[in-house]
């Protein structure tokens, strides 16, 4: 007797497929849980100054990096409501392992990142969390900007000429810690908001001219690199991308963590992480 063929099950859609990959776990999603967020630019109330880690103010050109803790909060403000920072983020232990934003948007199946995304490395570890949001406008599937996109754009893309070119300030910032093109990724633009149509056309937002805040968590040791610059589709002639302010301090970590259960998906980038913790010890 020939054995009963499985049922098939639809995955044509994101919801569907989502559901059957779920189903296969055994486990449901719970809601998602947001944390509200500072609107200042200096520390929070009730954060202690001495667990002040990093305070800087980047402006279209500029570039930082900077090694910082597991359970450092770091802050990023965009001051105009007009600028695009590509952030990437490496294993301080492991730097061959970084931040995959492919990975980041097809576990989560969510491509528009805000409060309780976890950006992953190609490991599934969390290298951060988002904890607040009150810009929801980052873009995790175009990329940065390169020298030859800016000559074309702008007539000159050299690291020190008048439009640096992303990528090239990335590697200066990573020089530092041993870092340089081959360790970068596309890492996620903060503040450009990008969205899918349906024929699957990338369209950039328009800016909001409103300041806007995120703040990540750092899940492991990480190093930080940012550059401001133009989006790659932000097609303006001069180029705009407005100061930001960068900021970070040492915070407690919640128990329970709102954001470890928020899916299942979630919960297993945690464990993962924990376990990668252990063997560092």
């Amino acid at each position: 007797m020939e054995p009963t063929p499985a049922p098939e099950v639809a995955t044509d859609t994101l919801a569907a497929a989502r559901e059957h990959a779920r189903r296969q776990a055994g486990a449901a999603a719970p809601t998602q849980a947001t944390v509200p967020v500072s609107e200042a630019v200096d520390l929070p109330p009730g954060v202690d100054a001495a667990s002040a880690r990093w305070d800087e103010t980047l402006g279209a050109g500029g570039y930082a990096a900077r090694r910082i803790t597991r359970g450092t909060v770091l802050r990023i403000v965009d001051e105009t409501g007009d600028t695009c920072v590509n952030l990437q983020v490496v294993n301080a232990h492991r730097t061959i392992e970084r931040l995959n934003p492919a990975d980041t948007v097809k576990v989560q199946w969510q491509a528009y990142l805000a409060a309780g995304a976890l950006l992953l490395s190609d490991m599934g570890r969390v290298l951060m969390t988002v904890v607040a949001d009150t810009s929801e406008r980052h873009d995790a599937l175009c990329g940065h900007s390169n020298r030859r996109r800016n000559e074309v754009r702008y007539g000159d893309g050299t690291v020190h000429g008048p439009h640096p070119n992303v990528r090239d300030l990335l590697a200066l910032a990573g020089a530092r810690y041993g870092l340089g093109h081959r360790d970068l990724t596309a890492g996620v633009n903060l503040f450009a908001g990008v969205r899918v149509h349906d024929d699957g056309a990338l369209e950039l937002q328009p800016p909001t001219g409103r300041p806007g805040t995120v703040e990540l968590r750092a899940e492991l040791d990480v190093i930080v690199l940012l550059a401001v610059g133009p989006h790659p589709l932000d097609d303006r002639p001069e180029g705009a991308a407005g100061p930001v302010r960068v900021t970070a301090w040492a915070a407690p970590r919640p128990e329970p963590d709102p954001f470890r259960s928020t899916s299942p998906e979630r919960q297993r980038a945690f464990e993962n992480t924990e376990h990668h913790l252990l063997e560092l010890t």
